[in-house]
């Protein structure tokens, strides 16, 4: 709008002052040319500025984010004067690139000015020695003064205009390319949706490494196979960094395979539709985020269609019918309606897990994956709650991943990995009788913590000693 209004403008003021006499004309185009080169010398310089300046305000508020959203950690380590000193240079950096935008800014306008002055000065000598030689009248001599005058405050309006944008251009392509970042995952053009009748997984010779390469690259995941028959539990147990979690991941598609293929009854997973593979999952994940929205949001996101009665029942199954009941935020709001707050930060972290298998639970999807779904309770919770898990788990494909092994150990066949490759499968007494990798986890989690030895030979596991909770 900016630009066609100017255009407009400066093709009427050369038809009407041209009109006059084409002298008159002289002071505007070579005002005109001046100013087109100062725009070209300007212009490209503030937006450099603008783009550090954005770059260094994402350091400031981040740096300060980061404080904030840890500050129990910092208060506990009694670094308030530390994470202030931390944010103050980002402030300093910040003001940095502000001043050397103000001092551009200042260029352009102190350049402007004296571009605008010596126009009305020329305009007005053009056309005063015109009309001393009889060449136009006073009307002329007038009118082009007058238009100077208004093309000088016009050229500052453009100006102004143009620096504003040029200010936020860094901030603005900051976000263009955050927006326009290409997904690294995208359903095929001829993706179908995915029908699970049966709900068998199998994993073909899978390889991946995050983004690395090179003979020397370390695989996350390395030639592993596995076939999960249909309603079959199995828990994946392993050292940290064996590559569990991602092996999840992959099921779920958050990356695509360097070899190999997952199929769901048949269903390679990288031909189908990415929403479709994810509506047929349901997960329960260590880290569990909520929305910043009540708990019956939260609940319902599981399945938005379900009625109220069918997320009670599913929030009682999880044992967390009675706390959210008691639930009450700052706005008045009590029980399912009461809201979390960022990440379910008003809760504890019992009750975030708890409501976030309630979510799972109302999904009902024909897969499960617990990922340390119960680590965050409290073992009077957790044994209330594992009958609920396992009254989820009737006729569904299991995957769950726990460090604890005890929470897993009845599950119908137990896959031990490490360093991305499979290394022991079996039911827990069959692996503890190898002596294996299994086994020394098992004996270090019982003995290790708990300290009640007690004679091996009683689980029929000759020559080793294990502690068992009491």
């Amino acid at each position: 709008d900016i630009l066609v209004f100017v255009v407009i403008y400066f093709v009427t003021l050369t038809l009407v002052v041209a009109s006059f006499d084409a002298w008159l004309l002289a002071p505007f185009l070579g005002w005109l040319a001046l100013y087109v080169l100062v725009l070209r010398w300007f212009v490209p310089r503030l937006s450099k500025v603008s783009r550090a300046q954005a770059d260094a305000r994402a350091l400031m508020t981040g740096r300060i984010t980061d404080a904030y959203t840890n500050i129990a950690t910092v208060k506990l380590f009694s670094h308030a004067g530390r994470e202030a000193g931390y944010a103050r240079g980002a402030m300093q950096e910040f003001m940095h690139t502000v001043h050397a935008q103000m001092r551009l800014v200042s260029g352009i306008e102190i350049v402007v000015h004296s571009l605008s002055m010596g126009l009305i000065l020329a305009t007005s000598g053009v056309a005063l020695w015109l009309w001393s030689q009889g060449q136009v009248g006073v009307g002329a001599v007038a009118a082009a003064t007058a238009m100077a005058l208004r093309l000088n405050g016009m050229s500052h309006w453009v100006m102004w205009e143009m620096a504003s944008l040029f200010e936020n251009v860094g901030t603005v392509q900051d976000g263009i390319n955050t927006l326009s970042r290409p997904h690294a995952v995208v359903d095929r053009a001829d993706a179908k949706p995915l029908v699970v009748r049966r709900g068998e997984v199998r994993f073909e010779q899978l390889v991946f490494s995050y983004g690395a390469t090179g003979p020397q690259a370390r695989r996350v995941i390395d030639d592993f196979t596995l076939t999960i028959r249909p309603g079959e539990k199995i828990g994946v147990v392993g050292r940290s960094g064996a590559g569990k979690s991602t092996l999840v991941n992959l099921l779920l598609r958050f990356y695509d395979l360097e070899q190999g293929r997952i199929l769901i009854d048949g269903q390679d997973i990288a031909g189908v539709t990415q929403n479709s593979l994810r509506a047929q999952i349901g997960m329960v994940t260590q880290d569990t985020s909520l929305l910043h929205r009540s708990v019956r949001d939260n609940i319902l996101y599981g399945r938005p269609d379900a009625t109220d009665a069918d997320m009670i029942a599913a929030a009682k199954r999880a044992e967390a019918h009675e706390f959210i009941l008691t639930l009450t935020d700052p706005k008045g709001r009590r029980g399912y309606d009461a809201h979390v707050g960022e990440r379910g930060v008003k809760l504890s972290g019992g009750q975030r897990q708890r409501i976030a298998i309630a979510r799972v639970m109302l999904k009902d999807a024909p897969i499960l994956l617990l990922d340390e779904a119960t680590s965050a309770l409290d073992s009077e919770v957790e044994a209330a709650i594992q009958a609920s898990l396992y009254r989820l788990m009737e006729g569904k494909t299991v995957v769950a991943i726990a460090h604890r092994l005890s929470t897993i150990a009845a599950m119908d066949r137990l896959v031990v990995m490490d360093k991305g490759r499979i290394v022991e499968e079996g039911d827990h007494h069959s692996l503890l009788a190898r002596g294996g990798l299994y086994a020394r986890l098992w004996a270090h989690q019982s003995g290790g913590f708990l300290g009640e030895e007690v004679d091996a030979t009683e689980e029929g596991i000759d020559g080793l000693k294990l502690s068992v909770p009491t």
